[in-house]
């Protein structure tokens, strides 16, 4: 049976949030395609994962069997992460830019989910897994325009799926998502409309399409 990891980090719910909107488009074509598949959710806003701490870190450099019970405890949560990424047929992350980057609590996820030897190093365990992150924008770092460089989410994701977990890694970019409420933005109001549809068809498109890579 086919299976979808979706992860969602915007702290704003469905109603008011671009990548929600956009992830839940995503997830919505993919189960047309497959409607008795298996969809594993985490809302990271709403149920947020601990940081990586030092039992935790240190657990994935140790041998299981010398582990303390606190070792333990922690150690479980990545094993849970873990076997939830390599189930997966397709993933789809919901993944707004804050302050430049990506939200604390995607990031906690990547932490906890690097397991170097499993999910991570020569032979990453989800490898060749497509990814289609939702990089949704209040304004716009497309090449040529003034904050180009200032885009720390689609590098960032790029190297750590990529090269880290070994992920087929696509995006889908909504942007100029705070002109409908600034005012300083409202003459971009049209471009803003015109990605919103252009990255929920891209939603439903990339979400029958991996659906069809898991059927093969």
């Amino acid at each position: 049976m086919a299976t979808l990891l979706h992860l969602d980090s915007s702290v704003f719910p469905e109603d008011g949030s671009a990548s929600r909107t956009v992830t839940a488009a995503f997830r919505a074509a993919w189960l047309e395609e497959h409607p008795e598949g298996t969809v594993i959710y985490r809302d990271l806003a709403a149920d947020p994962l601990p940081h990586l701490d030092g039992t935790a870190a240190a657990a994935g450099f140790s041998d299981p069997a010398t582990h303390t019970p606190e070792q333990q405890a922690a150690f479980a949560l990545r094993t849970r992460l873990a076997e939830e990424l390599e189930q997966a047929d397709a993933i789809v992350i919901g993944a707004p830019m804050y302050n430049f980057t990506i939200p604390s609590t995607l990031k906690a996820w990547l932490d906890q989910a690097i397991i170097m030897g499993r999910t991570a190093g020569a032979e990453p365990s989800a490898k060749g897994t497509p990814v289609t992150v939702v990089a949704s924008r209040g304004g716009s770092y497309a090449p040529g325009t003034p904050r180009e460089g200032a885009d720390f989410v689609q590098n960032y994701l790029e190297t750590v799926l990529g090269d880290g977990f070994g992920l087929e890694v696509d995006f889908i970019v909504p942007e100029l998502t705070m002109a409908p409420t600034n005012p300083a933005m409202s003459e971009l109001v049209p471009l803003y409309e015109a990605s919103r549809e252009k990255a929920l068809a891209e939603a439903a498109a990339k979400g029958r399409a991996t659906a069809t890579l898991a059927a093969v």
